[in-house]
């Protein structure tokens, strides 16, 4: 069934889970943070998207809730807090990668397991977390009560996002613990192999040893301009990706892990999930930061079955 079929007929509740930020650049400053990233993008592929986070009482947060509404989005899992800051994070350019300075403590670090939050974990479709919201105690502990009261069919989606030195073994592994569905890059899922004792340097011979040992349904391996690749139980699948002019990669990953997300709701099968998803992030790069604005017509053109056709 095409995508722009299917949403009109069907929506379902996903959660970006855990950080929100503003991405400082050169250029100037991006609403960013891998949840806030997905959930737009989520919701850009017609999901009811849901933003659980934590902001300051500051200027920097109203800003996020102004841009945020300007999107569309729901804000009803967003917290605010009145000691600590909005989040903010100091982005350079190395050979073209960004680099990170992420800044502590923010809001983000004093997440809050609250009624409204069990709430909205009972009725989710999917949630996507990382490792980089759990750097604090508190966070990590109402993080881990968000995914646990999902339902048995809810989609839990572990995006690890390394950002050193914000992870630790014991943080990846019970995560993975918790995880249905697992997505990091080429460069993380080497790192993340070594930290569970898998041997091999195959990326594919990995990313089947993570799915057995941890009981996933489907591991993502994204490879940059080489598109992206994917395992479940049927074997391993791959994608060469989309060819475009790169303004940024921030926020690309996110775009793939939202639109893969998206697929798996839909029953969509495994290689059709790939280019989508291969689709969303060239788009995501081609443009500044991790939330860049897209037309309705762009959008269509996106959701049809010819925009994912591999070139």
């Amino acid at each position: 069934m095409p995508i722009a079929m299917m949403r009109e007929t069907a929506q379902h509740t996903v959660v970006g889970l855990g950080e929100a930020l503003w991405d400082i650049l050169p250029s100037g400053k991006h609403l960013g943070g891998a949840p806030l990233n997905f959930a737009y993008i989520a919701s850009l592929l017609g999901d009811n998207a849901v933003i659980a986070t934590r902001i300051g009482n500051d200027s920097l947060g109203e800003e996020i809730k102004t841009e945020l509404t300007r999107r569309n989005l729901d804000l009803g899992g967003i917290q605010i807090d009145d000691e600590l800051p909005t989040g903010t994070v100091e982005v350079s350019f190395h050979n073209g990668q960004p680099q990170y300075e992420i800044r502590r403590p923010a809001a983000w670090d004093a997440l809050e397991w609250s009624p409204k939050w069990r709430r909205i974990a009972a009725k989710s479709d999917a949630i996507c977390f990382g490792t980089l919201a759990q750097r604090a105690s508190q966070s990590r502990e109402s993080i881990e009560k968000f995914v646990q009261s999902t339902g048995s069919e809810c989609l839990r989606v572990l995006d690890i996002n390394l950002r050193r030195p914000f992870y630790a073994r014991e943080v990846i592994e019970s995560s993975l613990r918790m995880a249905t569905i697992l997505k990091l890059n080429d460069v993380e899922v080497t790192d993340i192999a070594a930290i569970c004792g898998i041997s091999g340097d195959e990326i594919g011979a990995q990313m089947v040893d993570l799915l057995r040992k941890y009981n996933l349904k489907c591991v993502f391996v994204t490879r940059g301009e080489r598109g992206a690749m994917a395992a479940n139980s049927r074997g391993v699948v791959e994608h060469p990706g989309f060819k475009v002019r790169v303004s940024d990669t921030i926020g690309a990953g996110d775009a793939f892990t939202a639109a893969a997300t998206h697929c798996l709701l839909a029953g969509i099968d495994l290689e059709k999930t790939l280019a989508i998803a291969n689709r969303w992030a060239s788009w995501v790069a081609s443009q500044a930061g991790g939330m860049p604005a897209m037309s309705e017509e762009l959008r269509r053109e996106m959701l049809s079955e010819v925009a994912v056709s591999p070139t």
